[in-house]
């Protein structure tokens, strides 16, 4: 057992991820997984329009500071401090959390990406995915996904949807959060893919490019508190901003 943020959670080995949670890992991180998450570019589309990313090396340069210095990071923490709360069964610590990740989402349609994709992202859990066996996190998916206090739709946030279902599932809070990192890279490299336009050759040198970061993110990540928590890649809040009274768009955000 270990504690943090002054919850007693379980002690798990980070290194074990089993078939059935590779498995589940795989599909919701997948773009087949109905989140939409094709329809949001999170600003990127005025960066493009702007003439910030214009090709691959701009492209990168956008994401790595969005990963390390953005919601990436912001989103990792998170994400692996509500699965400490989800394991723990602790209900008040994981609702504070998921009150602070939509609290830090810095514009409407910011807020519209986060909130959206996490409340379909809980839907298809639910209803698809049920948790293979009976744990405090899975006590507290049923709770607060089904039971009468449950969550509405619109009251979740990505992450911490992520979170409540790996927890539920069992699956290591590193290979959790890697995972997250990658498809929310792999998604805006698609969205630049179709927005700058970008050949499907560049956008998977990008991707490479990109994990070195996502690997550091995600082993710093399960060891940081919300004390770590601090964003400063400004541009892309002004971004998200601006798309929201941009003429024409191909996202949502």
């Amino acid at each position: 057992m270990t504690t943090r943020m002054g919850i007693t959670i379980p002690m798990t080995d980070d290194a074990a991820l089993s078939p059935d949670a590779l498995h589940a890992l795989l599909a919701w991180m997948s773009p087949a997984f109905p989140v939409g998450a094709y329809t949001y570019s999170h600003g990127l589309e005025w960066a493009v329009e702007e003439g910030t990313v214009k090709d691959a090396p701009s492209l990168e340069a956008w994401l790595g500071d969005v990963l390390r210095h953005g919601a990436g990071r912001s989103d990792a923490i998170l994400l692996a401090r509500a699965m400490d709360a989800a394991n723990a069964g602790d209900t008040r610590a994981f609702l504070d959390l998921l009150e602070l990740s939509l609290a830090l989402q810095p514009s409407a349609e910011r807020f519209l990406e986060a909130s959206a994709q996490g409340g379909a992202f809980i839907a298809a859990v639910r209803d698809a995915w049920p948790a293979p066996h009976e744990c405090p996190a899975s006590a507290l998916f049923q709770d607060l996904t089904s039971g009468p206090e449950a969550v509405p739709r619109n009251g979740w946030s990505y992450p911490l949807a992520v979170a409540l279902a790996a927890s539920a599932h069992d699956i290591p809070a590193a290979a959790v959060v890697g995972a997250y990192l990658h498809a929310f890279a792999a998604n805006l490299v698609s969205a630049a893919v179709r927005a700058v336009p970008l050949g499907q050759t560049d956008g998977q040198r990008v991707i490479r490019a990109l994990g070195p970061a996502i690997a550091a993110l995600a082993g710093d990540a399960p060891d940081s508190g919300l004390e770590d928590i601090g964003g400063c890649a400004f541009l892309a809040d002004i971004a998200s901003m601006n798309h929201e009274t941009q003429y024409t768009r191909l996202f949502r955000s």
